[in-house]
C-alpha cells in the first residue's frame, strides 16, 4: 500500500469529514496525479508537475518548490521551480539559500511542521519565522494565504518543501494588491491534508528520480572508466571511442528524421539513443585482453626486433672491416720483402692493387649493408591504404629482399646465422598494414572479448541489445566480416550505424601511428566505395555524407 492509498482511506472513513461525495473528484484527480508522478523521469519537469498539480487541486494562484542539499557540510534549500498565474511574465533562477527557521520554507524543512497561513503579512509576533516580500515588492504582487508543507520520502526525511500562495476563490482570477482580500480565502484543513499526501507522493517520486539519476550516472562513470581504461592500454586510439560516440548520435538522430527510403521505418527513443551511444562508448573494451605490445605496434617490426637487427648489423660491418684487416696482414706476411723493395718506381704496383682490391671488396660489402639497411628501413613502414587493393612489392625490391635473406653473418660465436630471421623476413612482407596474420587474430578477437565482457552484465530492458551491438561493429553486410560472417539480415540497422562512424574516425584520425590522417573528402569516398561493395549501409554513407554528420567532430569538407 502506498502513501497515497493510505491517506485516501483515511479520508474514506473520516466521520469528520462532511460531504464526503463531494470530494470524490479531487480524491480523483490525486489519483490521476500519482500516476502522472509515477511516469514522469526528468526532474525539472517532476518538479514543475508536483507544482501544478498542487496549484490545480487546491486552486492556488502562485507557488515554488524547495529541495533540501545536504551535500556540503552546512545543509541548504534549493529554490528549484515556481509558478505564478498572476504575474507569468516573471522569471525566478534557481538558487540557494541557508537552512534558517527564519523563513517560511526554512522552517518546515527543519520542524517537518506545516504552516497554514491565512495571511502571511499579519503574522504573529511569538513565531520565529516571516515571509520574504522582496517578489511583493518587486513585481506589486500581495502574498495572502500560504500553505507549506515539507516532503518526506518513506523513511520520514525531508528532502524537500511545497510551498502554495494564495488559494483563489475562483480559479480564472487574477490576483492583485488591490483586489488580494476579495479574490482568496484561507486553506482548509481538506485541503492542508490531501495537499500532505500528495506531498509525500511527491516526494517518494523524487527520490526515485534521485535514485535513477544516480544509477545512470554511475553507469556513465562506469563507461567513462571503462573507456579510460582502453585508452590507457592503447594510447594510439586515444579519443576515438568518445568520437565514435558522437558521430552515432547525431548520425542516428539524422536518420529519425527521414521520411522517404529504406531508413524511412526506423526511429529511436532517447533510450534507444542512448543505449547505442553506451555501444560506441565500449564497442572496443576488448581491447584490454589483447597484449600490449601488439596494441602500440607502430611499425612491422616490434622496436626491440629492429636495434636487434641493427645491432647484427653493426656486427657484421665490424666484422667485415676486420677480416680485411686480418687479410691485409696476412698478405703483408706472406709476400716475400724483396718483391716489395725491387717494384719499378715507374710500374704500377701489384701490392698496392692486391691492398686496393681488398678495400674495393669491403667498399662493396659495406655499400651493399647499407643499401639492405636502407630497404628494410622503408619496408618495415605500414603501407598506407586508402583502398582495400592488394599492395605488391615491386620486383626490384622482392629481389633485393630475397638476398637480404639469404645473407649470413658470423656471430660472436663463429657461427654463420641470417642477418635477417625468417620470422623477421615474414613480418617485413606484410602487404598491407602493420600487423602478421597471427597478430591480426589477436587484434580481431578483441570484438568477442567485448561480447563476453558487456554480456556479463545484468542490463535493463532497455539496453538488452547493448552486448550485440557492440559485437557486430566488424561485420559486414557480404558477410566478410568478423567474427561470426553474418550478413545484412543478420547485422542490427544500430550497428550499421555504429560501423559507419567507427570506419570513419579510423580513416580520418590524427593519433594511428600505422598510418596518415586521411582528408574528409576522400574519407568519404572511401565510404562510398565500401557502401558500392555492399559491405557498408549505402543509405546510411548517403545520409552522413548529405546531413554533414561529420561536422560534429569540426570536420568540413576540403
Amino acid at each position: 500500500m502506498t502513501v497515497l492509498d493510505s491517506h485516501l482511506m483515511t479520508f474514506e472513513n473520516d466521520e469528520l469529514v462532511p460531504q464526503s461525495a463531494q470530494r470524490v473528484e479531487p480524491i480523483e484527480q490525486l489519483l490521476a496525479i500519482g500516476t502522472a508522478l509515477s511516469s514522469s523521469r526528468n526532474l525539472e519537469e517532476l518538479l514543475n508537475l508536483i507544482l501544478s498539480k498542487s496549484r490545480e487541486i487546491t486552486c492556488s494562484d502562485a507557488g515554488s518548490v524547495y529541495l533540501l542539499d545536504r551535500s556540503d557540510a552546512i545543509p541548504k534549500l534549493l529554490f528549484k521551480v515556481a509558478q505564478n498565474d498572476s504575474q507569468p511574465s516573471a522569471t525566478l533562477n534557481e538558487f540557494a539559500m541557508p537552512l534558517s527557521g527564519k523563513s517560511l520554507a526554512g522552517y518546515v524543512a527543519l520542524t517537518g511542521k506545516c504552516l497554514n497561513l491565512s495571511d502571511a503579512y499579519n503574522l504573529p509576533s511569538d513565531v520565529p519565522y516571516q515571509i520574504d516580500l522582496s517578489f511583493d515588492r518587486d513585481f506589486s504582487y500581495r502574498t495572502r494565504s500560504v500553505l507549506v508543507l515539507p516532503m518526506q520520502d518513506q523513511n520520514g526525511e525531508i528532502i524537500g518543501v511545497l510551498q502554495l500562495i494564495n488559494r483563489k476563490i475562483r480559479p480564472d482570477t487574477i490576483v492583485t494588491a488591490e483586489n488580494v482580500e476579495e479574490v482568496t480565502q484561507p486553506y482548509s484543513e481538506w485541503e492542508e491534508r490531501i495537499l500532505r499526501s500528495l506531498a509525500s507522493q511527491a516526494a517518494i517520486s523524487i527520490e526515485r528520480n534521485h535514485l535513477q539519476e544516480s544509477i545512470e550516472n554511475l553507469f556513465e562513470s562506469f563507461v567513462k572508466a571503462s573507456v579510460e581504461l582502453i585508452e590507457m592500454r592503447d594510447p594510439t586510439t586515444s579519443g576515438h571511442s568518445e568520437r565514435v560516440a558522437q558521430l552515432v548520435v547525431h548520425l542516428t538522430k539524422e536518420v529519425n528524421s527521414v521520411t522517404t527510403g529504406l531508413l524511412r521505418p526506423f526511429y529511436f527513443t532517447d533510450r534507444q539513443i542512448k543505449e547505442i551511444r553506451y555501444a560506441a562508448l565500449l564497442h572496443d573494451f576488448g581491447k584490454v585482453c589483447v597484449p600490449e605490445a601488439i596494441l602500440g605496434k607502430r611499425k612491422k617490426l616490434y622496436p626491440e626486433q629492429l636495434e636487434s637487427i641493427r645491432h647484427r648489423f653493426a656486427l657484421t660491418r665490424r666484422t667485415l672491416e676486420m677480416e680485411t684487416a686480418q687479410a691485409k696482414y696476412q698478405y703483408v706476411l706472406t709476400k716475400p720483402l724483396h718483391h716489395m723493395i725491387d717494384v719499378n718506381p715507374e710500374a704500377s704496383c701489384p701490392y698496392c692493387q692486391d691492398i686496393e682490391k681488398l678495400d674495393t671488396q669491403l667498399a662493396q660489402e659495406l655499400e651493399k649493408l647499407d643499401r639492405y639497411w636502407r630497404l628494410l628501413v622503408e619496408v618495415n613502414e605500414p603501407e598506407t591504404f586508402e583502398n582495400e587493393e592488394f599492395h605488391a612489392f615491386s620486383e626490384e625490391a622482392l629481389a633485393q629482399l630475397t638476398e637480404l635473406s639469404q645473407y649470413r653473418y658470423r656471430d660472436i660465436d663463429g657461427q654463420l646465422k641470417p642477418l635477417v630471421s625468417l620470422q623477421e623476413m615474414a613480418q617485413l612482407m606484410i602487404p598491407r598494414g602493420n600487423l602478421t596474420p597471427e597478430e591480426r587474430m589477436e587484434i580481431e578477437a578483441h570484438v568477442t572479448h567485448t561480447y563476453t565482457f558487456l554480456q556479463r552484465i545484468p542490463w535493463t530492458t532497455h539496453f538488452k541489445n547493448l552486448p550485440m551491438i557492440a559485437y557486430a561493429h566488424h561485420e559486414k553486410l557480404d558477410g566478410s566480416g568478423y567474427p561470426q560472417g553474418l550478413k545484412d539480415k543478420d547485422i542490427p540497422i544500430q550497428t550499421q550505424i555504429l560501423t559507419v562512424a567507427d570506419i570513419y574516425d579510423a580513416l580520418t584520425a590524427s593519433d594511428r601511428p600505422y598510418k596518415c590522417r586521411l582528408q574528409v573528402q576522400t574519407s568519404l569516398q572511401i565510404l562510398r566505395q565500401e557502401a558500392s561493395k555492399n559491405r557498408i549501409n549505402r543509405d546510411l554513407v548517403d545520409l552522413f555524407e548529405q546531413r554533414q554528420v561529420f561536422a560534429v567532430l569540426g570536420h568540413c569538407l576540403d
